[in-house]
Parts: structure tokens; sequence; C-alpha cells
């Protein structure tokens, strides 16, 4: 069962916050000298400003997230932890998502957290189609409105009798940006064409045989957005071994 973390959050923010704007107004008042606080009372003095900070932080500027499949490889490994801005592309209240300020745009090549549609979770891909782009996807090559994306290989996996290449492939609007793709092509590789409907963004995954995206369940709405990610902070393969910073860096 997924945690909906946001929403704990902010019932904990409400509560605390509520115990003590009424301790303020009728209980502190009505206690007699010398009388103790309630724990009750105690506990949301020391915890409401801590929560509140750490609400403003997580809805409105960073939130730290932890990658749990191969999906965006070589990109993100998984057991990667990584940082998403979130008032990139505009603010958005917590729990409902609802944009309260807009800034920017998504842009080609941007690694975006966001929801599927009809799925709750949080999703982490590559922004590949813009809204009315043409998206075709031919053998491992895509093509973006008729143009071929080049793609040039940097590494085989293993180096002899490979099974994947990994290559470099040059987006539209110039990002460059690393993905994997096998010798032969899986059956979400081999052909696939589709017209990004308007406010919606069509996402891919690195990873590019192994990466349920918009090719199995569609464009992603703009209102589904939850933010770009910018870096990895961290890589922590498993509680019984010591984390890892020699991933640390930008996200491209």
């Amino acid at each position: 069962m997924d945690i909906n973390f946001p929403l704990i959050l902010v019932c904990a923010v409400f509560g605390t916050g509520i115990v003590c704007l009424v301790d303020f107004f009728l209980l502190r008042n009505k206690r007699k000298e010398g009388e103790k606080e309630s724990a009750l009372v105690d506990f949301s003095r020391s915890f409401f400003p801590v929560l509140f900070l750490v609400l403003i932080l997580r809805s409105f500027l960073l939130e730290p997230f932890k990658i749990p499949s191969s999906s965006m490889v070589p990109t993100l490994q998984i057991n990667d932890f990584i940082l998403v801005n979130k008032f990139t592309y505009g603010l958005r209240l917590p729990v409902t998502n609802t944009k309260i300020l807009s800034l920017s745009e998504p842009k080609r090549g941007d690694v975006m957290v966001f929801f599927p549609p009809n799925d709750k979770r949080y999703f982490i891909k590559r922004v590949i189609g813009l809204p009315g782009d043409e998206i075709q996807y031919i053998n491992n090559v895509l093509y973006i409105n008729g143009q071929e994306m080049h793609q040039e290989i940097v590494a085989e996996e293993p180096p002899v009798h490979p099974a994947n290449f990994i290559t470099e492939e040059h987006l539209e609007g110039g990002v460059n940006h690393l993905m994997r793709k096998r010798l032969y092509p899986s059956i979400l590789s081999r052909q696939f064409a589709y017209t990004v409907p308007e406010n919606s963004y069509f996402m891919m995954g690195d990873n590019r045989d192994n990466s349920s995206d918009s090719r199995v369940w569609g464009p992603v709405p703009e209102d589904h957005i939850v933010g770009k990610a910018v870096a990895i902070w961290m890589h922590w393969e498993s509680i019984w071994s010591l984390p890892s910073f020699g991933r640390n860096g930008k996200i491209i």
C-alpha cells in the first residue's frame, strides 16, 4: 500500500497548529499559576514549527525521492536518491497538486517527476514530446515531427557479444543524454507513432526497452506534474551498506 505522505504531513501541521492556537487563545489564561500544560500541547508547540517548515520546503522548494526501478538507467540507477525542484514549473498546493503560480513549462529533455494517468504513484521519466509533437519510435530510433534524433554508441554491455548499447541521444533543442537500448528491440521499441495532445507531455524512460511510459499508458496531463529532477545527492544500496556519494551531481 502506498503511503500518502503529503496528506499525512498536511494533517499533522493542521492538527498541531490548531492545538497551538487553542492553547494560545483559550487555555493559556485558564491555567492556574504553576500548572503544567498538557502533553498534547507540549508536543504540538515543539513540533508545529518543524512540521510547518518541512511542509513549506517539501511542497514548494525541494523534495527528495528514491529511484525504485531501472527504467531510467543509465541516467539514474536503482537506489539513487534525488532532489526534485518543486517550483521550476510553478507552485502547486500539496495534496491537490493545484497550480497557484505558473513560472515555466517543461522543456524537451527535462527529467520530470509526475503522476501517470489513472495512477497515484510517483513516476520519473524524460520529457520527449511537447504538446502538438508527432512522435515516432521505430527500431529504437526516435523521430520528432519527422526529424530523426541522432544517436552515438558510447559503450556496449557486455563488451564481448553485447546485448545492450549505451548511446548518446541528441534531442531536438540541444539536449544530449545517455540512453540504453537492446541489440534486438523489444515490442515497445519496434513501431510506435503518436501525436501529443494539448496540455500534455510524452514521457519515455532512458532504458528504452525496459520502461513503462507514455508508449504504454499515454501522455501525462499538465496537472499531473510534480517537479523537475535536478540532482543526485546520494546512492544507498541497502541498509546493510554505507551510503555512497560518488554519483552526486546534476541530472542531465
